[in-house]
């Protein structure tokens, strides 16, 4: 009974190491489509550790679940994990690990729903707002103008997505600074950077107590900010992104001392401007790699005692 123990440890340890080894790196803000993964794979390893640990806890509780995980097993196998060793505690773990996982299930759900609502509700308005002409069809990349005080752009995703610019930010972005924002937005839709943050903010929102599931939702709006500045730029520099995030930005007191909601946006800029080099492709391959392997570690745990037995 010890590989669910372990498991256990395991989950937690990655939980409390691996977001502080993160907020030391010094590399993040310069490959953020590299610390995206990294944080999807940290992220997945540790639910890895708890659904496995689940699975096994509930072998060792009841035998008819034994029976189905084990069903073409030798018994060597099942004896090289010493389930019949697992106490009264197995069936509490088991249950509390499996009510973790449907609540997990259901806030990711809820907050799918609740996204898609948001967005019916948006495209409602703007249907109200900038009505369809005589004859035209929403297709996909539509831009939308609407008449609004502020400077303002975003993507709209979903079945149709759209580019909404209000007619501010169109009079205030010069050049191809309106190009760039389309591109900063079209970086997210391509990347379905909506999924992530879905899934950020449902993890966070179900274990609103556990920090690596905070901390991975605040990375997920960063980084996935970070990443379509990127793909902004490399298509029209970064001087070009930096100014169009002043131009929608300055008026909503961003750049004052005052902190905000959109604290992050001088962040932003100053990471444009200040060009960072980004890391060598080898550097990049090797923390990529890396990152891939920390999921594989609570499969090895996991499999190893079966394996070794069959050997």
């Amino acid at each position: 009974m010890m590989v669910p123990a372990v498991l256990l440890v395991l989950g937690v340890l990655t939980a409390l190491v691996a977001p502080r080894l993160l907020a030391r790196a010094d590399w993040t803000d310069r490959e953020p489509v590299v610390a995206l993964w990294v944080w999807q794979c940290v992220v997945a390893a540790v639910l890895l550790c708890f659904g496995l640990s689940m699975v096994l806890s509930a072998a060792a509780a009841w035998q008819a679940v034994r029976g189905r995980v084990f069903a073409v097993a030798p018994h060597g196998v099942v004896d090289a994990y010493a389930l019949g060793a697992g106490g009264p505690w197995a069936a509490g773990t088991a249950l509390l690990l499996a009510l973790g996982g449907l609540w997990t299930g259901a806030m990711l759900t809820v907050e799918v729903l609740r996204a898609r609502a948001r967005r019916r509700a948006r495209r409602a308005e703007l249907l109200v707002r900038a009505p369809l002409l005589p004859g035209e069809e929403a297709s996909a990349g539509r831009m939308v103008v609407l008449e609004a005080p502020r400077p303002e752009a975003w993507w709209l995703p979903g079945a149709a997505p759209q580019l909404v610019v209000t007619t501010t930010a169109l009079n205030r972005l010069k050049g191809r600074q309106l190009d760039a924002v389309l591109a900063h937005e079209q970086g997210h839709a391509a990347a379905r950077h909506d999924w992530l943050l879905h899934c950020g903010q449902a993890l966070a929102g179900g274990f609103p107590q556990v920090p690596v599931f905070a901390a991975f939702r605040a990375e997920m709006h960063r980084l996935v900010e970070l990443a379509a500045d990127d793909v902004a730029s490399r298509r029209y520099g970064r001087l070009t992104i930096a100014l169009a995030l002043v131009e929608l930005n300055e008026d909503k007191g961003v750049f004052g001392p005052c902190p905000t909601p959109q604290a992050h946006v001088p962040q932003r800029v100053n990471r444009l401007l200040s060009a960072a080099p980004r890391l060598t492709a080898l550097h990049r391959l090797r923390l990529t790699a890396a990152a891939a392997l920390v999921p594989v570690v609570p499969l090895l745990v996991t499999f190893v005692p079966g394996l070794t037995a069959l050997g």
